[in-house]
């Protein structure tokens, strides 16, 4: 199958609720966007982001596969539609997960690099109102890319998806989130992956119990 791009997804802001408790406001659940769709640095126009942890340079798009989130419809026994994970780029035929960090994809005229996985909170359990969902995600060790915007463009529904550069260091999204899940022998990997955030260096360090400059 040709790696193509499903569906790009928006939304907006409102109010969250976990079981009958207010949770603040959030922009998870994202609807496909007819036409063609303006990227910029900060993630999709016409999207809303609420929380700095779902946003900025380093998450300023996230991708899931298809594949993967029709098995999560048989295992949770329900539709899940285009961004029902979140996520801005719904994608089929291309392995997300093992994508590796840095690597780059061109879809329309838009660049993107692969920075990091994403790590699931209560927003995504409250909003799928399953409890438990936090630690089957991260059990199913499928969690999803986020993207910066390396080149503005526009893109569509339908449009390729073409790998134009890979580092080569083969530290994958999935083996990223598995480090940072419990794999603690994964972790050393982390410093090879040069084009991951800081953030994760400064964990992978404090894991390990070493320094920048004693590493």
């Amino acid at each position: 199958m040709t790696a193509r791009l499903l569906s790009v997804n928006a939304g907006r802001a409102v109010a969250a609720i976990y079981g009958n408790q207010p949770g603040g406001r959030t922009a998870i659940d994202k609807r496909p966007v007819a036409g063609q769709v303006a990227l910029y640095h900060l993630g999709v126009t016409v999207d809303e982001q609420v929380h700095a942890s779902h946003g900025g340079i380093d998450k300023a798009v996230y991708a899931y596969a298809r594949e993967d989130a029709l098995w999560w419809e048989r295992e949770l026994g329900r539709e899940i539609t285009p961004g029902g994970f979140g996520e801005n780029l719904t994608t089929e035929g291309t392995d997300v997960n093992g994508a590796e960090i840095g690597e780059r994809w061109r879809i329309g005229s838009v660049v993107f690099e692969v920075s990091e996985p994403r790590i699931p909170c209560k927003v995504f359990a409250g909003f799928w109102d399953v409890p438990d969902l936090v630690k089957r995600f991260a059990d199913r060790g499928w969690p999803g890319a986020y993207l910066r915007v390396v080149t503005e463009g526009a893109l569509a529904a339908g449009d390729p998806i073409e790998v134009v550069q890979r580092p080569g260091h083969g530290v994958t999204v999935a083996e990223v989130f598995r480090a940072r899940t419990g794999e603690r022998d994964l972790v050393p990997r982390l410093f090879d992956a040069t084009q991951l955030p800081a953030p994760w260096h400064d964990w992978a360090h404090r894991v390990l119990g070493t320094s920048a400059r004693g590493a």
